[in-house]
């Protein structure tokens, strides 16, 4: 006789990262022994929010109304999301056990000497489970940021219970709006995590500025330019990069008025100021990846696995490792992160710990995550 079939056990991530392009829905069904992802939706943000997120990173532009409006209006777009993700796979609200909401981040302070952390996401769960009539898990972050640690990067635990090796080192790289890379030893080691710093955040700013474009696709403006070592080498001078974990970083540092600050008295042609960028991206990050393992295997995901001039940057800079898609390990570049706050969710509802101190630096391990029922 076969066994009976596990019954699903459905949740919802919803994901809008460091760029504001968008909201990333993923249905997940956790009742086998593999999390499988079963249906996915990108959704757009209401019209101008992307601008607003923007200028809500900068400590030079504070406006309480805009926070509090903006909260409200994100969080209908993220209960659109769901609702759109459940009419495209076909299921009911009634199916789903638990919504895991990221929100959109708009400002992040680590810890830092002299400093109180915080980390600020909106997008209101209570509005999200009101419109959806489904229980929302949501503000993952600050549970580990009161325990000592920086609240990020989250995926390194959902990386763990769904990339790790026994006979492997990886390295999972998530390259969005910002870049961070989680390590996974082969065997018991513990896992390491952390931001490497940007990821598209600058390209695209600085396509959007000067050809009106959302990125560069395929890295295609990038490859039409000339990398300047006078500003690469500006740009690898940032703090950042030589911090040692944990680490978190954020538009706080990576921006567009930054930049501009390293471009002051340069003169250089707008292609080549983003072939540098795209330069800065790849050696930033091979930069932090060579000295976790001298042999492991690298996958890429977020929306830099599609830039081809990126993934070869990377290839060439970290040869003899591989640099491939999360793909070849069965889940779409697209879909990790959102995929990461279903399981977020999940954990919350089930009142298992999901943060890592070996990567965030909490003092011990905790439940992330507010629950807002239905």
């Amino acid at each position: 006789m076969n066994a009976p079939a596990t019954p699903p056990k459905l949740y919802i991530g919803l994901m809008s990262g460091t760029s504001a392009d968008g909201i990333d829905a993923a249905l997940v069904d956790f009742g086998g022994a593999q999390p499988k992802l079963i249906a996915s939706h990108s959704h757009p943000l209401p019209i101008g929010s992307q601008d607003l997120v923007s200028q809500l990173a900068l400590t030079s532009y504070d406006e309480l109304a805009i926070i509090c409006e903006l909260d409200i209006h994100l969080a209908q777009a993220f209960a659109d999301a769901s609702l759109a993700l459940l009419e495209k796979a076909g299921h009911q609200a009634s199916d789903i056990y638990a919504i895991g909401s990221h929100g959109q981040t708009i400002r992040h302070q680590p810890p830092a000497p002299g400093k109180t952390a915080f980390s600020l996401q909106i997008g209101d769960p209570n509005t999200i489970a009101e419109c959806t009539g489904i229980t929302v898990a949501a503000d993952f972050r600050r549970r580990d940021i009161a325990a000592g640690g920086h609240g990020a990067p989250l995926a390194p635990a959902f990386h763990n219970a769904v990339f790790r090796s026994q006979g492997h080192n990886r390295a999972i790289v998530n390259i969005g709006g910002m870049a961070n890379v989680s390590y996974l030893g082969k065997g018991s080691e513990p896992v390491l995590g952390f931001d490497t710093g940007p990821g598209n955040v600058l390209m695209d700013a600085w396509i959007s500025r000067h050809q009106n474009q959302a990125y560069d696709r395929d890295g295609a403006w990038a490859k039409s330019g000339k990398v300047s070592k006078d500003l690469l080498t500006r740009l690898m001078q940032h703090p950042f990069l030589s911090q040692a974990a944990p680490k978190s970083t954020g538009r706080e540092a990576f921006n567009l008025p930054w930049l501009e600050q390293q471009l002051a008295d340069l003169t250089l042609a707008e292609q080549d100021v983003q072939a540098s960028l795209l330069e800065f991206t790849a050696q930033s990050l091979a930069l932090q990846l060579r000295p976790l393992a001298q042999a492991m295997e690298v996958y890429i995901c977020g929306g830099g696995a599609h830039n081809q001039a990126l993934m070869q940057r990377l290839g060439e800079l970290l040869a003899p490792m591989p640099v491939l898609s999360s793909a070849k390990l069965g889940i779409d570049p697209d879909w990790v992160e959102a995929m990461t706050f279903a399981w977020l969710a999940k954990q919350c509802i089930e009142g298992d710990k999901a943060n890592l101190p070996s990567v965030s630096g909490a003092k011990g391990l905790r439940i992330l995550g507010g629950i807002f029922q239905a």
